[in-house]
């Protein structure tokens, strides 16, 4: 027998897991809290809910139709909030422009993306000024007015982003459409060729809302998210929709900060005096702000911060646990919307010392409800979670990207037998725990046997010395690869000679049977900067074109 399917009155209504469902409840919780940008803008809910509609209003007057998108090029702040709801909720998408990324590049996600209508910030005009003549979809573009000022350009506006609003109605129909309908798209920065298009559907959208709700508000652990937290997103809000935060911290009806620009200053001003409780970042932020002079004059102890994007080092985790920043990991990526696991603390392990401690917050962590996570070998059959054992990691969850927008071969490889493959290596331990050990491309291959790169970046970040370390493969004639390690030293070190020092340090780690001989590096780099991508994480393609 077959399974049986509901039968459903002509009158009932099917309900579609659409992104404005996501709005309403925050209007009847809490109206009058408040959504903050900067030191500039403060408004309420009830005034928020105005200009979304009022921003579809102005959009459809500008001829945005459903499937047209609107692209946005901005900081993180209030406005970038108001369109992650007004466009995808008209049936528009939503195109969250990486302005990190080169002009060539810049281009070819907006030809790609076949904008229609493009929102930019003054500050980021000159990006689009070199590659006007190019762009071929774009019918308006609208100017987004950073501290009143206009910009010196040959750009022709169809109007600014505050006029759009100004003369609209505080209230629109949004109609109802197919879940499936896409909502959001936004480009991969990409270490090879052009950029991905990874696209979301509203039904993913929505089903990752509740999901990161599970995961951050509904487990006994080091950190519980409620509607009490003040939220203020330090990813930049072009990069899978913040992690989905705004989306959830809207619906839960938070006060919320939009910090602009990352400054340092200005974002632990915001921190204090706004009394921010949560926030989510790459540990590049983090690092910056455990190592501004500000930090020495702040109280941090009610921040709760979520590390994604990169793997959360030991040496980073407990300098910002010694500033009482409760610090722990989460991980996903673009194509997984993003969030799969968060590193909590189970209430068995609150007892332990602060070391193993860290060991759990810098662990990838556990899965979240409805997320199916494999460790596969090479021939793609699962391997056992006993902690020791690596393989590819691969995922199953509602809410995945489908596929690469007009790349159908990269989106079977990518969807290779019916999981996603991620390109990360992992092991899960016998508690449920993943550990990334690192990414598929990274891992150096040395006498044919693999090193993991993030294991020696984090041997390094131990050293109180170390401000940032990125570990790389070298070619080799004889063992193929070797592995190097580059050092960027605290200011108060810089004039030291640690080499030997830190060299040591493998070689202790080997000694104790926690790294393979192979894996000591054959040489510690000295150097002022390392160089990242447009998101912050280490750019290991540039680095070893570099050191190679």
């Amino acid at each position: 027998m077959g399974v049986k399917i509901i039968e459903q009155s002509e009158s009932a209504y099917s309900y579609p897991l659409l992104i404005k469902s996501l709005l309403g409840n925050s209007l009847v919780r809490s109206p009058d809290q408040e959504i903050i940008y900067r030191d500039q803008m403060r408004y309420t809910y009830r005034d928020f809910h105005k200009r979304v509609a009022q921003l579809a209003n102005g959009l459809e007057q500008l001829g945005v139709k459903q499937g047209d998108t609107v692209a946005v090029m901005d900081y993180d702040s209030h406005r970038y909030l108001e369109c992650y709801f007004a466009v995808p909720m008209m049936g528009a998408v939503l195109h969250t422009v990486h302005i990190r990324l080169s002009p060539e590049q810049l281009l070819y996600t907006i030809n790609h993306a076949e904008d229609d209508v493009i929102l930019v910030n003054s500050e980021l005009v000159p990006l689009l000024e070199p590659i006007m003549d190019k762009i071929e979809t774009v019918k308006k573009i609208v100017l987004i007015r950073e501290n009143g000022e206009d910009p010196k350009t040959a750009i022709e506006f169809a109007t600014d982003y505050e006029t759009l609003l100004c003369d609209q109605k505080p209230t629109y129909d949004f109609p109802d459409f197919d879940e499936n309908a896409r909502a959001t798209t936004f480009y991969t920065s990409g270490t090879t060729g052009n950029p991905k298009g990874v696209y979301f559907s509203h039904r993913q959208i929505v089903l990752h809302t509740f999901g990161l709700m599970t995961g951050l508000c509904a487990y006994d652990s080091q950190a519980v998210m409620t509607s009490k937290d003040v939220y203020m997103p330090l990813t930049p809000m072009f990069h899978v929709h913040a992690w989905g935060m705004p989306y959830l911290f809207t619906m839960l009806g938070n006060r919320q900060v939009y910090p602009g620009r990352y400054e340092p200053a200005m974002i632990l001003k915001l921190v204090t005096t706004e009394k921010v409780t949560f926030s989510h970042c790459v540990p590049t932020i983090i690092h910056m702000l455990v190592n501004s002079p500000v930090m020495e004059t702040t109280d941090l102890s009610a921040w709760k911060v979520v590390i994604g994007g990169s793997a959360l080092p030991r040496g980073l985790c407990a300098a910002a646990l010694k500033a009482k920043i409760n610090l722990y990991s989460a991980y996903g990526m673009s194509e997984t919307c993003p969030l799969l696991t968060i590193a909590h603390i189970k209430p068995h392990m609150v007892d332990w010392d602060e070391e193993k401690l860290i060991d759990i917050r810098c662990k990838t962590g556990l899965p979240i409800p409805l997320v199916d996570i494999e460790i596969i070998d090479p021939m793609g059959k699962p391997v056992a979670h006993d902690g020791v054992q690596t393989g590819e990691v691969v995922t199953r969850t509602p809410w995945l990207t489908q596929g690469y927008l007009k790349n159908p071969e990269k989106s079977e490889e990518l969807w290779e037998g019916g999981w996603l493959h991620t390109g990360d290596v992992g092991n899960i331990d016998p508690e449920g725990y993943l550990k990334i050990t690192d990414r598929l491309k990274d891992v150096i291959k040395t006498g044919g046997e693999w090193v993991s790169s993030l294991e020696l970046e984090d041997i390094a970040s131990r050293h109180p010395a170390v401000s940032e370390a990125a570990a790389i493969g070298i070619p080799d004639d004889k063992w193929g690869e070797r592995p190097i390690v580059l050092v960027v030293l605290q200011a108060a070190y810089k004039d030291k000679d640690l080499g030997d020092e830190l060299k040591q340090m493998f070689v202790t780690q080997h000694e104790e049977g926690n790294l393979p001989k192979y894996g000591i590096p054959d040489k510690i780099i000295f150097t002022d900067a390392i160089a990242k991508t447009g998101v912050g994480k280490l750019d290991k393609k540039v680095i070893r074109t570099q050191y190679k």
